[in-house]
């Protein structure tokens, strides 16, 4: 018998009992829409992870004042006065690892245009703020190093605001009053969505800080500093500059606490990519394990195919058939199970991921390779655990099989 005879061959005696194969292929199309399903659940979670943390910025550090200790009693974080402009100006002088810095000091504001209203955060920054942040202009500009300098009340709207006050409308060049005092917007922010924490990051109102300092809250103090890192592997190099020079200038002692927190998304991106991969990993475990049950009943259809077939085999055998084309035969009908319900489990699997990710909002990512690497998976199983049963097929002694009843 030739290759295509046998295969041939195989796919008639596949097609002789269709409700039994069918069956038989059920539990691998489960199996590996299980792994697609999973697998791509955890994909998407990684990557709706990783493009909340890059939508904050890139290579980015935070620094907020600590805490203090009055009386035995710890206050809460940024009750502490000591991060100054002074302090950033130094960071960007004295720390190679830092390429720009902004002071931040927010409040909490009504903004109001004509009869509308809204209450948001009045973000204080200076004019490295859109490059620290990745953050683009919708339309108009953002303020200038001579605006800060000046405590100018100028405003850029973040895209929540601007749609609340101006609906349709466009705001650059309006009169906008912030506790009651004009402000000009010079330009309207892109819209970046909910973080990673579920604020909503357009909500947002960005002024320069000295405004903030000197005309809402009348203080001279920082709430905190946004930094950005020369590249991605520099903002650990960078971490520990700045909290070198921060405690030199804060003259923190030796065995002193910090007095400002300092955070590094950075590794905030890492560990979220660690955890997010190991997640991947479990589901696609689990999964894995379903496609190998799958695999387990091949074995056993294939092992009761051999009993139902021995009169068969011993004919095939006595007229000339070598045991090795016996052998392929059921082989090629493991594989052709496996792999045709590995074709239907990726289709159902694509189905189900595209169904949750649009019925329940979950990020869902079907990667190609992930596709082919379960059809070749699909098959491993069918030839696997197809192996016993055509070696038993091929050991029977032809005599006695044709002697089986």
């Amino acid at each position: 018998m030739s290759f295509d005879s046998t295969v041939r061959t195989a796919a008639a005696a596949l097609g002789c009992n269709r409700v039994r194969s069918g069956l038989t292929m059920l539990g691998v199309i489960i199996g590996v829409a299980a792994v697609i399903t999973m697998v791509s659940l955890g994909q998407g979670a990684r990557a709706q992870m990783q493009a909340d943390i890059a939508s904050m910025g890139s290579n980015i550090l935070y620094v907020w004042p600590g805490s203090m200790r009055t009386g035995g009693m710890r206050s809460g974080a940024g009750t502490v006065t000591t991060l100054v402009e002074d302090d950033v100006r130094a960071i960007v002088r004295e720390c190679p690892a830092v390429k720009l810095a902004s002071p931040t000091v927010g409040t909490g504001v009504p903004i109001v245009f004509g009869n509308q209203n809204w209450n948001t955060r009045a973000e204080g920054a200076n004019e490295h703020f859109p490059a620290i942040r990745s953050w683009t202009l919708a339309s108009g500009s953002f303020f200038s190093e001579a605006e800060v300098r000046s405590a100018a009340r100028v405003a850029v709207l973040g895209r929540t605001v601007a749609e609340n006050l101006f609906g349709g409308g466009d705001p650059v060049g309006q009169t906008v009053r912030v506790r009651a005092m004009p402000f000009q917007v010079i330009g309207v922010l892109t819209s970046k969505g909910q973080n990673a924490w579920g604020r909503d990051q357009d909500d947002i109102v960005v002024v320069p800080y000295t405004t903030v300092q000197k005309k809402l809250l009348g203080i001279t103090h920082l709430h905190g500093a946004i930094l950005s890192a020369v590249s991605p592997a520099a903002t650990f190099t960078a971490e520990r500059q700045v909290t070198e020079l921060l405690r030199q200038r804060h003259r923190t002692g030796a065995g002193r606490e910090d007095d400002f927190s300092l955070r590094n998304l950075t590794d905030m991106a890492e560990a979220a990519e660690q955890t997010q991969r190991t997640m991947a990993l479990l589901l696609g475990g689990i999964a894995m394990v379903s496609l190998l049950v799958g695999g387990i009943g091949i074995m056993n259809i294939m092992l009761v195919s051999v009993t139902e077939r021995t009169r068969e085999i011993g004919l095939r055998v006595a007229v000339g058939a070598r045991r090795s084309q016996v052998r392929l035969q059921f082989l090629l009908e493991s594989m052709m199970l496996s792999v045709a319900g590995g074709v239907m489990g990726i289709l159902c699997g694509i189905s189900a991921s595209s169904l949750m990710a649009w019925k329940l909002g979950w990020p869902m990512l079907v990667s190609p390779a992930v596709v082919a690497g379960s059809v070749v998976f699909a098959g491993g199983v069918g030839m696997l655990f197809g192996y016993y049963p055509a070696h038993k097929a091929a050991s029977l002694d032809p005599i006695e099989a044709l002697r089986y009843e």
